[in-house]
């Protein structure tokens, strides 16, 4: 598999990116053109740092727009700081990538040096830019807008705030753009061929190297720094025709430990990737065992209902065995012992394709189909061999199941009374099933219903009320 692998990137033709020095705004801007709230948008300079990439729509037009961190430095001086030279590495493939570009500039500070070196960026790269004066709130500030004609480049005041100024803006941006092609106006059963892969896990644990490694480029910024990752990047990624997007999120902390905005939003980030996710990537590592946190996480992925794969990442640098971390994991966190284990090096790359294949193996098992017939014999076996204590002289009767669900399964019991289930009987019989059918890390729920008279017959007529009472409403 590892030799096919190819990067999946947008479509060059029909890609738009957004540039600029750090705290213009151009996160807003990504956020007014996209039309929702995707990028984290704060105070804070430096807090996009990776490529943002969505598929948005202006009108009837669908494009891919890309937001990127603010490039720092001054005349190409020697960058110290790693995750700044990161930023400015990406911010320059974003440029490579999209034949046009929206540079912002803050009207409200004016021009300044580093707006003139992006500029010169942009000159080198011989693509398509559109200046967009951020913060021109009201038409009496358009006139600031002047002083950046001096850069050269088609002049268009906005206010990502307040929404002014952008039709005319993606009006022009459009009219550069290539005609759409089929791809583009792909349908829900397209979009279903993609299989959603999200990784988390704590900070530094290994979740862009991880990716990098998968994509054999240097896609997502990697930095030593915990929390180098800060908002959930997608990331479109292809091998041997199959469609991916894995989606980079930022390291969890415990939440009694979050303590700015940006922490805060970049954990319901990471909480709404989970959410939307066919498959999670729960990574751990090795050098740090199994922690609360990791325990959270893998809470909250079972809560999801998503199929979990459980990377053991940095085993290059273990110095215990698999089956003692299996041992340990399986004491830690035996309400995740369904799920499959890869001990993984995203440094050397050892086993990093086998993750691959257990995302791969774990969708499918979400998506399983249980033969109804062999579902109930299943279940039946299972009731047989096990008596249930009865409750106020009742036992516990089971009838018949129904699968109604898929990712996560879900299986409905028909049952004499659901308040005679005894406490830990619903978790031996997901076990039966799991014996039978594999569904390795899949969640399995089961569902108990009281069986009733069949809906679809009609009900029988009310009976007719006592000819007592009857009697002595008539005489009143």
């Amino acid at each position: 598999m590892e030799d096919n692998l190819e990067n999946t990137t947008p479509d060059k033709g029909r890609t738009v990116a957004i540039v600029g020095r750090p705290n213009v705004g151009k996160s807003a801007v990504f956020n007014r053109i996209a039309k929702k709230r995707i990028a984290i948008v704060h105070g804070e300079a430096g807090v996009t740092r990776d490529r943002l990439v969505r598929e948005v729509y202006w009108g009837d037009q669908r494009f891919s727009l890309i937001d990127t961190g603010g490039i720092m430095n001054i005349d190409n001086e020697t960058i110290h700081d790693r995750i700044d030279a990161g930023i400015r590495v990406q911010a320059e493939a974003a440029i490579c990538d999209a034949p046009s570009v929206i540079f912002v500039v803050d009207g409200q500070s004016g021009l300044t040096p580093l707006d003139e070196e992006v500029a010169g960026l942009l000159r080198k790269s011989g693509t398509k830019v559109f200046l967009a004066v951020n913060k021109s709130d009201t038409p009496a500030m358009d006139n600031a807008s002047a002083d950046f004609a001096s850069l050269g480049f088609p002049v268009f005041p906005i206010s990502a705030l307040h929404g002014r100024g952008f039709d005319s803006l993606m009006e022009s941006v459009l009219r550069e753009l290539p005609p759409q092609v089929n791809h583009f106006g792909a349908g829900p059963d397209d979009e279903k061929e993609t299989l959603c892969v999200a990784i988390v896990g704590r900070p530094n644990a290994g979740k862009s190297s991880f990716i990098n490694k998968l994509l054999r480029a240097e896609r997502v910024l990697v930095s030593e720094v915990p929390g180098t990752t800060r908002d959930s990047i997608d990331v479109p990624f292809s091998v041997e025709g199959r469609n991916y997007t894995l989606i980079d999120t930022a390291g969890a902390r415990r939440e009694a430990r979050v303590d700015t905005a940006v922490e805060r939003y970049s954990r319901y980030r990471m909480q709404e990737s989970i959410g939307r996710a066919d498959v999670v990537v729960l990574m751990l590592d090795a050098t740090r065992g199994v922690g609360l946190l990791d325990k959270q996480l893998a809470g909250l992925i079972g809560e999801s209902g998503k199929g979990c794969v459980i990377v053991v990442n940095k085993w290059d640098l273990s110095e215990i065995s698999e089956r003692e971390f299996s041992e340990k994991l399986a004491y830690e966190m035996k309400f995740m012992s369904y799920c499959p284990i890869i001990f993984m090096s995203a440094k050397t790359g050892v086993n990093v394709n086998n993750a691959l294949v257990a995302i791969e193996h774990v969708a499918t098992q979400c998506r399983a189909t249980l033969p109804t017939g062999l579902l109930n014999r299943v279940l039946s076996r299972a009731y047989e061999s096990i008596s249930t204590p009865a409750i106020g002289g009742r036992p516990l009767r089971m009838y018949y199941a129904t699968q109604v669900g898929r990712s996560p399964i879900m299986i409905r019991i028909f049952v004499n009374d659901p308040r005679r289930l005894p406490g830990h009987y619903s978790q031996f019989l997901t076990n039966s099933l799991r014996q039978e059918f594999g569904l390795e890390g899949a969640v399995v729920k089961l569902q108990f219903r009281s069986r009733t008279r069949d809906p679809s017959r009609p009900k029988p007529p009310p009976k007719p009320k006592s000819g007592r009472a009857g009697n002595r409403r008539s005489k009143r």
